[in-house]
C-alpha cells in the first residue's frame, strides 16, 4: 500500500496529505470531531499537532490515530479491491 510522506492540518478539521505516489489532497475529518476519542481535537491546538507515525498513520496526542489506506481511499475515490491484492483480492485490472 502506498504510503503518505507529508500531512499539514488545516481548518475546520481538515488535513492535506502527500503519498509517495504523488497523490495529495485535503480530507475533511469534521464528521469524527467532537465524536468519542476525537473530542479531544475540541481541545485548542490538539488538532494541529497532527504527524506521520512509524507506519504512516496519522497521529495526535492521547494516542489517537487513523489509518492511511482509509484515508487515501478517500482521497482517491478508490475501492479496497481496485488496491489490495492477494488470493483472494486478485487485481482489478486482470
Amino acid at each position: 500500500m502506498v504510503r503518505p510522506v507529508e500531512v499539514r492540518p488545516l481548518a475546520r478539521y481538515r488535513v492535506w496529505l502527500r503519498y509517495q505516489d504523488g497523490t495529495e489532497g485535503e480530507v475533511d475529518l469534521s464528521h469524527l470531531a467532537g465524536r468519542g476519542v476525537f473530542a479531544a481535537w475540541e481541545r485548542e491546538g490538539v488538532f494541529d499537532q497532527v504527524k506521520l507515525g512509524h507506519h504512516g498513520q496519522l497521529e495526535w496526542p492521547g494516542d489517537l490515530d487513523l489509518c492511511p489506506d482509509a484515508l487515501y481511499l478517500t482521497l482517491t475515490g478508490k475501492r479496497p479491491e481496485d488496491i489490495f491484492t492477494g488470493p483472494d483480492h486478485p487485481p482489478s485490472d486482470a
